[in-house]
């Protein structure tokens, strides 16, 4: 069978790649945010299809350089089950690295889905070796019960912790630049994140969050410490399109105020705008096996937990 490789086209390859996308992520992802996302990375990514003698697609890499870390390349290359085990992924993946700036990288990063072993072993026969474990949690709505926290969050609006949202506070480019401090130095400091941050400045936090059409300002609830001003906490909710549950981003708080229950309380006032706004009966997100305080806090709230992904690296020396 004679396969051929050429450039990704966003207008007549991007339906197919979504699908493969919501495999491999196990999040919905449409053919319309797909191309929003390219347009927004497009000149960072290097993505080709394979095909096959009847022009059907067969599998891709996607490719793209960090937006930040020099050297570092993170890729995704995929072979639909049906298609595997004919050396399409082999040479998806040669093609991938043969390019002048890829073999000279200093870092490749790719994630593998932990209930496909053959997947990792792939990896693992290239050099890779596992950095980071993510799964996924899921919580039922309908089931849980939030009123034992009512008293949680009494406590600490008596303490002086005022519980408000970005569209309450006007989503101003003030408080925008607030809940990215809090957003960058929370989750660089998450156990298992190892001081890596997401943006590279505000202006991209802006461009990558604020601007973002997943962002709803109402479901961006903040934990704001009267007394001093400070932003301790946050829980960013929202329903990406495509999905019938909520997506919890992210839920963290700053150092200095760890160790208060706030975790629990801003991430059950976020559940409650979900089950009240959002219409959905489940909520999910996303963990690092070595977050174990927030681990805990959702056990806690009733979740469970679904299947993941390996974060596979591999350094050229």
């Amino acid at each position: 069978m004679t396969i051929t490789l050429r450039p990704v086209e966003a207008e007549t390859d991007f339906g197919t790649l979504a699908a493969w996308f919501s495999s491999i992520e196990d999040e919905a992802s449409t053919e319309a945010g797909l191309k929003e996302y390219y347009h927004k990375v497009q000149e960072r990514v290097t993505a080709q299809v394979a095909v096959d003698e009847a022009g059907v697609l067969v599998g891709f890499y996607w490719l793209s350089r960090h937006k930040f870390e020099a050297g570092r390349f993170d890729f995704f290359v995929f072979v639909p089950p049906e298609r595997r085990g004919q050396g399409i992924g082999r040479r998806l993946y040669a093609e991938m690295t043969a390019m002048p700036e890829v073999a000279q990288a200093a870092k490749l990063r790719a994630s593998v889905r932990d209930d496909s072993p053959e997947d990792r072993a792939f990896a693992e026969r290239r050099g890779f070796h596992e950095v980071r474990h993510h799964f996924m949690m899921g919580l039922d709505l309908d089931t849980f019960d939030d009123c034992p926290y009512d008293a949680i969050i009494a406590r600490l609006e008596g303490e002086g912790f005022q519980f408000t949202s970005m569209a309450a506070l006007g989503n101003t480019e003030e408080a925008q630049r607030k809940l990215y401090a809090l957003n960058d130095s929370a989750s660089a400091s998450t156990p298992g994140a190892e001081g890596e941050h997401s943006w590279e400045s505000f202006e991209d936090f802006q461009k990558s969050v604020c601007q973002s059409d997943w962002y709803k300002p109402e479901g961006q609830i903040v934990v704001i410490d009267t007394a001093t001003g400070e932003w301790a906490a946050m829980s960013a909710i929202t329903r990406l399109e495509g999905n019938n549950y909520a997506y919890n981003l992210f839920t963290g708080v700053d150092q200095r105020y760890r160790g208060r229950k706030l975790g629990q309380a801003v991430k059950v006032t976020a559940l409650r705008f979900a089950r009240q706004a959002l219409g959905v009966h489940q909520v999910r997100t996303h963990h690092n096996m070595k977050n174990l305080p927030m681990i805990a806090i959702d056990k806690k709230l009733g979740y469970v937990q679904m299947p993941g992904a390996f974060l596979m690296e591999k350094v050229n020396n």
